[in-house]
């Protein structure tokens, strides 16, 4: 928020501005005291009285605003109509705006009712001073009158509109303050919803299948309880760094943050849980000249994990495959890509991963043991993501939520301005697509 208060009331003790106002009020009894001093038809007396009258009491404007308004413009009046200088009227202008700046005038003090009564103030005493013999000689006194109404508008009109500004600054720091608030919790149900259900919808299901076939294939349940394990390790390990980023904003992530890398581990689990995965992780450039020779002449580049049975090895083991046990082929193009996963900014990666794991948990939640196809796409300037599958296409069932993660998924997709689409196929299937702009991170 862009503070509205000058430079010197943000940086200065309430106590320091009123010392600072006691100084303007000094110079300004000496100034009034130069121009006082040559009125005739004043005393002595009420030449040293009205500067000290009109003054001293500056120093109060802060304290006492409004009490010390009315009594600087009645000392104002007098002294113009005893022959001083309109200049007079710079005091009670001085206060006035103070007294436009604070709020604790309420709506029993309507800010129009102040300029009303200084009005008729100046003009009634001014017309009051007046010779009755000469009565259209106080026309030539106008000119104190209109300098003193020129100087308390102008004094009221600005405090008003400073006023105005410093309500439309706090109103707008709550407004962004409340909206910042809505959009960490929108994140945090997000991040929550991703981690948990996709965590638990896979140890549901093989909880299921432990439970179905502990009598008769002992093999398969202990298969089943192992994976359950490794879920729940992953989750517990995503909700600590989740909670630790909540709890403190100054200590740096030490856990990365899952990205494109990581759908390789979400396809493994859909495996897991029964999911015939065929994965497809590629980049394309357009720029042949900055990639590789071999990969510029040979046009894209794939990642394939086809061996299923190898991969389920590893991840009962709660190992992942290094990269000397990925096949050849695979390895080189582990390490060719590696590095057009690091240029991709961080949030664009872990949408691109919630996407997929979202759309992964649906598939086996409500597609049952089926066939799907992972589809991760880095272009020069988006990242594209579809998932496919061959399961019934859409379908609600009883108590499983109101579609939180396809909701979840567009919001994603939205902050970076990018389109998202989730819709059943003709005749059987579901598919989600988005694509997710970004700009490369050097």
């Amino acid at each position: 928020m862009n503070d509205t208060h000058p430079f010197y009331a943000r940086r200065m003790s309430r106590r320091q501005l009123v010392m600072l106002d006691a100084v303007v009020g000094a110079c300004a009894a000496f100034i009034f005291f130069t121009v006082t001093v040559h009125a005739e038809a004043l005393s002595p007396w009420m030449r040293l009285a009205l500067p000290a009258g009109l003054g001293l009491p500056l120093a109060l404007r802060r304290l006492w605003p409004l009490p010390v308004f009315c009594f600087t413009l009645v000392i104002a009046v007098y002294a113009a109509l005893s022959g001083v200088s309109g200049l007079v009227y710079l005091a009670p202008a001085y206060v006035l705006y103070i007294v436009a700046l604070s709020d604790r005038l309420g709506p029993a003090v309507p800010t129009s009712a102040i300029a009303v009564v200084s009005l008729m103030t100046i003009v009634g005493m001014t017309v009051a001073g007046t010779p009755r013999d000469r009565a259209p000689d106080w026309l030539l006194h106008l000119d104190q009158p209109l300098l003193g109404i020129a100087a308390l508008g102008g004094a009221w009109t600005i405090g008003r509109a400073v006023q105005e500004r410093r309500s439309f600054a706090a109103r707008d720091a709550e407004r962004m303050a409340a909206q910042a608030v809505a959009e960490e919790r929108l994140r945090i149900a997000r991040e929550l919803h991703d981690v948990v259900t996709h965590s638990v919808g896979l140890i549901a299901v093989k909880a299921g299948v432990a439970n179905h076939v502990m009598a008769t294939k002992p093999e398969e349940a202990h298969d089943a309880l192992r994976v359950i394990e490794t879920a729940s390790r992953s989750a517990l390990v995503e909700m600590r760094h989740l909670l630790g980023v909540l709890r403190s904003t100054s200590v740096p992530d030490r856990v990365p943050t899952p990205g494109l890398a990581g759908i390789q581990g979400l396809v493994r689990q859909a495996r897991l849980a029964g999911v015939e995965v065929e994965l497809d992780l590629r980049v394309e450039r357009e720029r042949a000249e900055a990639a590789p020779p071999d990969r510029a002449a040979g046009g894209d580049t794939r990642i394939f994990w086809e061996d299923a049975a190898r991969e389920r090895a590893e991840a009962l083991r709660g190992g992942v495959p290094s990269r000397e046990e990925v096949p050849r082929g695979d390895a080189a193009v582990w390490q060719r890509e590696e590095g057009v996963w690091e240029r991709l900014p961080g949030g664009v990666g872990l949408a691109a991963y919630r996407i997929v794991q979202e759309a992964l948990t649906n598939v086996v939640k409500h597609a049952a043991p089926t066939r799907c196809r992972v589809s991760a796409v880095v272009k020069s300037e988006e990242v594209r993501i579809e998932v496919v599958d061959e399961g019934p296409g859409w379908r609600t069932l009883p108590g499983e939520g109101a579609g939180h993660g396809l909701i979840g998924m567009r919001e994603r997709v939205m902050m970076y301005g990018g389109t998202f689409e989730a819709g059943s196929l003709p005749g059987r299937g579901f598919r989600v697509f988005a694509t997710l702009p970004y700009e490369e991170v050097s």
